[in-house]
């Protein structure tokens, strides 16, 4: 039977072609967490996860040592029959660790993200199955990932949205500050073509009052909503824009699990939520999610956290085969964004924002080249079983 014999822990650096701004952070590389798990029979699977402390309220070295000192030991040498009871295992977590070994009010979700994705990628590879949802199937043909693009007013916000347009994006989105919205919005109008949706992300960068002036001003310039406008806390005020204002109000920092939609929907503070992976706990998690979403009636944006490699895009893939109710995607940016992936192949959005196709191998269906990987790492902890093991199946390549 297959168990858990060792989990190697990872702080990484992956670093990108160009910094990225937006309001609530600037940054030029992935800083992620990647998580080893091997196990006694020799499979071998990776996870990953991009702790923000403005999103879940986790930092990468709150993740590392969360990790590190309580939930890992205690995964070693946990025993799975098959993969059913591996995704029961994952479901009745619900994208945090077992409440006896973490108080369910700890923030976790990025944390459990790593374990979510690293357990269903080796456990897959061990009883060589890939990794599916209940309702996984070909998915939409008309799913389309959107660009995202940080606004500015200078040349290079121009040239930006003139390669999104060459590109044959039609849904772009702006990430905006407290000044220059509106003049921003109506130059991205001005490049992209008249059937491209636009959406606006604020970051949690206005109060109410600058949200219900810009928004409105919005409205007239065509765009089709507004993520996170007003800081993550405020529901009251984000429950006025959404009965005062025409456009959508996608909630993203303040949503992250299931106690936050359920607060969201009771107060009615949001028309639509972003589901993203390594914030709601792993792919299991952000599908229970999708699923309440759009049970509920909300528009369904399925998004990343800038920097993540293709293991994370191949678990996006997974999910928005199970999902294709989603509006808005974001993702697969792959080495357009990252100057280096040491995933293979290397998962990436095409022209016309077309998907890749979903990775048909084992577990989440790619390969980790651990030299590549090696070159990033910061810090690292292994947490083992003193029991002996066969010799690792290379699920993983090197060059």
């Amino acid at each position: 039977m297959p168990s858990v014999l060792r989990l190697e822990l990872m702080s990484v650096e992956l670093p990108f072609r160009n910094a990225f701004r937006h309001a609530a952070a600037t940054r030029a590389s992935s800083e992620s967490v990647f998580l080893k798990c091997v196990t006694n029979t020799g499979a071998v699977g990776f996870g990953e996860s991009l702790p923000r402390e403005y999103v879940t309220g986790e930092t990468r070295d709150g993740v590392f040592d969360l990790l590190q000192k309580v939930v890992l030991p205690r995964l070693v040498g946990m025993e799975f029959n098959s993969m059913t009871d591996v995704y029961r295992f994952l479901s009745a977590c619900d994208g945090k660790a077992p409440p006896e070994w973490v108080s369910a009010s700890t923030p976790q979700s990025a944390a459990w993200s790593a374990v979510d994705l690293a357990l269903l990628d080796a456990f897959g590879n061990a009883f060589r199955q890939p990794v599916r949802l209940a309702n996984n199937g070909p998915g939409s043909s008309t799913l389309r990932y959107g660009g995202v693009v940080s606004a500015g007013t200078g040349w290079n916000f121009w040239i930006s949205l003139l390669k999104l347009r060459a590109y044959g994006l039609k849904d772009v989105k702006l990430k905006v500050g407290k000044t220059d919205v509106v003049s921003c919005a109506r130059k991205a109008r001005r490049v992209m073509s008249r059937r491209s949706t636009l959406r606006v992300d604020a970051n949690m960068a206005w109060n109410e009052s600058e949200a219900l002036e810009n928004i409105r001003a919005l409205d007239q310039v065509g765009i089709q909503c507004v993520e996170q406008p007003l800081a993550a806390s405020d529901l009251d005020g984000q429950a006025k824009l959404v009965r005062e204002a025409q456009t959508e109000i996608i909630a993203d920092e303040s949503f992250n699990d299931g106690a936050s939609l359920e607060l969201l929907l009771s107060r009615r503070a949001c028309t639509g939520v972003n589901v993203r992976i390594s914030k709601c706990g792993g792919l299991v998690a952000a599908a229970r999610r999708c699923e309440e979403a759009l049970g509920a009636g909300l528009t369904l944006q399925i998004g990343c956290q800038v920097g993540e490699s293709s293991l994370l895009s191949a678990a996006q893939l997974i999910l928005i085969a199970a999902v294709p109710q989603a509006k808005y995607l974001e993702g697969c940016y792959g080495k357009r964004l990252l100057r280096e992936d040491p995933v293979h192949p290397c998962l990436q959005l095409s022209y016309g924002g077309r998907p890749p196709k979903l990775p048909a191998g084992d577990g989440l269906g790619v390969n980790m080249d651990e030299m590549e990987l090696n070159r990033w790492v910061g810090k690292r902890a292994v947490i083992e079983s003193p029991r002996k093991t066969t010799k690792e199946r290379h699920y993983v390549t090197y060059r």
